[in-house]
C-alpha cells in the first residue's frame, strides 16, 4: 500500500500538500469536474423513468447566479471538509483496514456529521428524506475513495469533485434523492466487484505510516 509519513508538523504539511497535489492525468480532471454533472443528469433520468418525486425545494433565481453562489460557498467550505475526511481520516483508517471498511466508517461518520442540517429550518437539506440521503452518502463515499486512491492521494481532485457536485446540484433540478442513492449504490457495488475491496482502485490504497 502507498504510505505517507504524517507526524506533528509534517502531518499538517502533508495534509495541505495533498490539497495542492495537481499531478494527475487529464482524464482524472475530466472525471472530477464533469463526473458530478453526468451523475446528476443520469439521476434525473432515473427519477423520470421510475416516476420518483424529486422531494427537493425549487430554488428561485437565475441559474447562473445560483451556480455561482453554490460554487463560492463550496470553494470556501469543501476543501476543509475533504482535508478532514479524505486527507486525514481515510489514510489513517486505510492503514488498519481495507479500503472498503475504511470507506464504510467514513461514509457513516460523514452522514452523521451532516445530521444537524436536517433540523435547520429553511436549509434545503431539511426537506430531504433522511434515510435515503444517508444511505446515498455512505454509497457516495466509495466514489471519493476510488478517486482519492486512484490519484495517489490527491485531495485536489477529490475537492474538485465535491465542489462540482454541489455546484451542478443547484442547476440540475428535479433529481430524486432516492434516484441518486440507487445510482451511487450501483457504482459502489461496481467498484467493489470490479476493483476489489482491498484498494477500491487499480492503485494501492493510500495510508499513513
Amino acid at each position: 500500500m502507498v504510505t505517507r509519513a504524517t507526524y506533528g508538523k509534517a502531518q499538517v504539511r502533508n495534509l495541505f500538500k495533498a490539497l495542492f497535489q495537481w499531478r494527475a492525468g487529464l482524464l482524472w480532471y475530466v472525471v472530477a469536474v464533469f463526473g458530478p454533472l453526468v451523475l446528476l443528469l443520469v439521476g434525473r433520468i432515473v427519477t423520470d423513468l421510475l416516476g420518483l418525486s424529486a422531494g427537493q425545494p425549487t430554488l428561485q433565481g437565475d441559474p447562473f447566479s445560483l451556480a455561482l453562489s453554490a460554487f463560492v460557498m463550496s470553494l470556501l467550505s469543501n476543501p476543509w471538509e475533504e482535508v478532514g475526511w479524505r486527507g486525514f481520516a481515510l489514510p489513517h483508517l486505510q492503514k488498519r483496514y481495507t479500503a472498503l471498511v475504511a470507506t464504510l466508517i467514513i461514509g457513516i461518520l460523514w452522514g452523521i456529521w451532516h445530521l444537524p442540517l436536517f433540523f435547520w429550518i429553511g436549509n434545503p437539506m431539511s426537506e430531504y428524506p433522511f434515510l435515503p440521503w444517508f444511505a446515498g452518502t455512505v454509497a457516495q463515499a466509495f466514489i471519493y475513495t476510488w478517486l482519492y486512491n486512484s490519484t495517489k492521494g490527491s485531495l485536489l481532485l477529490v475537492t474538485l469533485f465535491h465542489i462540482a457536485l454541489n455546484t451542478f446540484g443547484v442547476v440540475v433540478m428535479g433529481v430524486s434523492v432516492l434516484a441518486l442513492t440507487i445510482l451511487y449504490s450501483l457504482i459502489a457495488i461496481a467498484l467493489i466487484v470490479g476493483l476489489g475491496s482491498t484498494n477500491l482502485s487499480r492503485q494501492e490504497r493510500v495510508s499513513v505510516g
